[in-house]
């Protein structure tokens, strides 16, 4: 195994450090003078540097390794989420967006007081919570998990939790300092790096493959597939345009942490652009990683892979990394995937802490009395520091429960957002297009929606139904639960 890093792994491990510390030291000087600046830049982030943030965000270490994955085993059809994904943020640009900046709100949950009142905004702040430690704490397990593998050749519990910290703090870095600008700055060097990664591993593989006639080999094993038109096929026609895309609007749309940095533009038309060019401008970035695992699928063809580290199951990508790949290159992919994880970890520390500043902590402190705006910059800034914690700890808890349970909390809390979404589509869709509905409805129908898809899980009560199915139904159910409600309760 070629695992062991190289002089010159390190000296390009050590250069992206420095940029991070170079760059999160001349972002933090800003002045902050209230938490709205904190967290939306009071409306000045530039639209294409808002794009670039959303598309960072959207991919993870999961994505950096899972993509290439789905191509070695299947084909190219996974790339039809994305484009479920660009029809998603068509409707949340002139549906949802302009309902945000009409009330200038700072957390997407605040439509919802302006609907049912405030209880209505806590209980979906709530769920937003709850679902991103449980969610965001497994992403950063699983690309803690990965460069414990390239750094230190291990998954030993110390090795994992140095990554998790290096992970942490790489995102506090940016985050705690300076709020969101920094974070949608630090995101165009994330997004940077881990595509010139992707990039610099096609080129590497293409060349390895120069005896190979790529496409028609390709084209041979069916992997070139770029539409699933069964009924049911993961990625089908069918469940794109059902469930996935129902996922794709709440990702976008009503989950704080994709969101936010949406509303730190200038109006809801740079807004709206920049969620449209931000789906542009994914799209050939996952098709760039779903080429590298298809060109995987061409060097491994007449190998025998056993895709095993320490008894853990690992994508064919973090084999081929492991085993194969040159000095320089192995520094540089390292860094590739430490800036997926960073991307989305530094987004989510912001994202939960204005929830919980805004949605929770900021309404029961004002009927106290009135407090300056720095008051509300330092809470923020401790909410940012206390979700460090609690999804570094969440991580950890990931480490073990995956040695020591039957349920693979990683595959659970990574469908958790999922669960949360059922709850928001179906009280959100409500809001917006029904006149039914009340604070009451509004928790019932955000718990009938997570339960409805936790009861479809197979590990439950045995029932085998496809994901995007599971949304349907459960956003179904809530939106049902809404409508039971009056508008005068």
């Amino acid at each position: 195994m070629n695992s062991a890093f190289s002089t010159i792994d390190w000296l390009v491990f050590l250069a992206y450090f420095s940029i991070l510390g170079i760059t999160s030291y001349l972002l933090s000087r800003a002045k902050i003078k209230s938490s709205r600046e904190y967290f939306i830049s009071s409306n000045s982030m530039p639209m294409f540097a808002v794009a670039i943030s959303v598309l960072a965000t959207s991919q993870s270490a999961a994505t950096f390794l899972g993509a290439p994955e789905y191509s070695y085993l299947h084909d190219f059809t996974f790339i039809g989420f994305y484009f479920s994904a660009l029809l998603a943020v068509i409707f949340v640009a002139y549906v949802l967006i302009p309902k945000f900046y009409a009330m200038r709100a700072v957390t997407v949950y605040e439509l919802l007081e302006s609907r049912y009142g405030e209880s209505a905004k806590k209980q979906a702040g709530v769920m937003f919570l709850v679902g991103r430690v449980l969610a965001s704490g497994a992403r950063l397990y699983i690309g803690a998990l990965a460069i414990s593998m390239i750094l230190f050749g291990d998954i030993a519990l110390f090795h994992v939790v140095m990554s998790i910290l290096v992970l942490m703090f790489g995102a506090l870095a940016y985050t705690y300092f300076g709020g969101v600008k920094s974070v949608i700055l630090s995101d165009i060097i994330q997004a940077i790096t881990y595509v010139g990664a992707g990039i610099a591993v096609l080129v590497f593989l293409c060349y390895s493959l120069e005896n190979i006639d790529i496409i028609n080999t390709l084209q041979e094993n069916n992997k070139l597939n770029f539409i699933d038109t069964s009924l049911d096929g993961k990625f089908s026609l069918i469940g794109l345009l059902s469930g996935w895309l129902l996922l794709n609007i709440a990702a976008f749309g009503l989950d704080q942490d994709m969101t936010q940095r949406v509303l730190s533009c200038k109006d809801k038309n740079e807004a709206a652009k920049s969620l449209i060019i931000s789906i542009l401008l994914t799209i050939p970035v996952v098709l760039l990683f779903l080429a590298i695992g298809s060109l995987l699928y061409l060097f491994y063809l007449q190998a025998d892979v056993t895709q095993n580290f320490d008894g853990e199951n690992i994508t064919i990508f973090m084999y081929y990394i492991l085993h194969e790949m040159p000095e320089g290159l192995k520094g540089l992919v390292t860094v590739g995937a430490i800036a997926a994880a960073l991307s989305s970890t530094n987004s989510v520390l912001g994202a939960m802490a204005s929830v919980a500043v805004e949605d929770l902590y900021k309404p029961w402190k004002l009927k106290q009395g009135d407090f300056d705006a720095m008051h509300f910059v330092k809470a923020s800034r401790k909410a940012v520091l206390f979700f460090a914690i609690i999804l570094s700890l969440m991580a950890i808890v990931s480490y073990f429960w995956q040695r020591y349970s039957e349920l693979s909390l990683v595959s659970f809390a990574l469908g958790v957002m999922a669960f949360a979404y059922t709850g928001l589509l179906g009280v959100f869709f409500s809001a917006i297009f029904t006149s039914r509905g009340n604070s009451k409805t509004v928790l019932w129908a955000l718990i009938g929606g997570f339960m409805s898809v936790l009861a479809l899980q197979p590990y439950i009560f045995g029932i085998n139904l496809g994901f995007s199915w599971q949304i349907v139904i459960g956003t179904l159910i809530a939106f049902g639960i809404m409508q039971m409600g009056s508008n005068d309760e």
